[in-house]
């Protein structure tokens, strides 16, 4: 990196703290931390931090509030970092706009390899590159073409259309609701087996074995995540 990326932390947690800032900093990153909703929200606002690893259970409130205020306008990645393992808070948290979910405690391995992720999915965002691949996956949006090394797939437009958005969220965690309403709209939210049929023939023309995916992973009871390896 030629300038260091800038992390908030925002945790009310002193241990946590300690143990992060030597971790980031290793990794080439800049820490910077508060522990409440509200300066959390202001922080981002000022100092516009590249990414934001947040917990949910700060002194003053709930840290899904920062995600709530925070998207309405800033992309800035968020990963949450929490020790209540529900599925509910995993979604909610999705839902609202975080980019992932890492359970405490944590393997620093794994949360930087999400941060690597969450930062490399925000640039591609920003570059709005209509070829988009994931290892030998190729997915042409201009042309809606899907290429898996030198064979081309022939995809249905609902199907093109749910691979382009598991790609552009490649790595991270999309809950069943956000796709449902990305790729069928609103008034599909709520149709979890409509969306496992449709994942089920994508699998069939993507994977090499259906009943072992290397691409489209599940992450039970919350949604999907497209792998990157």
């Amino acid at each position: 990196m030629s300038a260091k990326s800038r992390v908030l932390v925002v945790d009310d947690e002193a241990a946590i703290l300690r143990f992060l800032k030597p971790a980031l900093e290793a990794n080439g990153y800049e820490m910077f931390s508060t522990a409440t909703v509200a300066d959390a929200v202001k922080r981002i606002a000022a100092d516009a931090p590249d990414l934001v690893l947040l917990d949910l259970g700060l002194a003053d409130g709930d840290g899904k509030d920062v995600i709530r205020r925070v998207r309405e306008w800033s992309d800035v990645p968020i990963i949450v970092l929490s020790a209540r393992d529900r599925e509910t808070e995993k979604i909610d948290s999705l839902d609202l706009g975080a980019d992932d979910y890492v359970n405490k405690p944590f393997n620093v391995g794994e949360l930087m390899a999400r941060m690597r992720t969450a930062l490399r999915h925000r640039m591609q965002r920003k570059a709005e590159t209509p070829l988009l691949r994931v290892g030998d996956l190729e997915v042409d949006a201009v042309r809606h073409r899907v290429m898996r090394g030198s064979v081309e797939l022939k995809l249905t437009p609902k199907e093109f259309e749910l691979l382009s958005f598991l790609v552009r969220n490649a790595g991270r965690v999309v809950t069943h609701r956000q796709i449902l309403v990305a790729v069928w709209g609103i008034a599909h939210a709520s149709d979890t087996q409509y969306l496992r049929v449709y994942i089920g023939q994508l699998r069939q023309k993507i994977e090499d074995r259906v009943d072992d995916p290397q691409i489209i992973l599940t992450e039970p009871g919350i949604g999907y995540r497209i792998s990157e390896g």
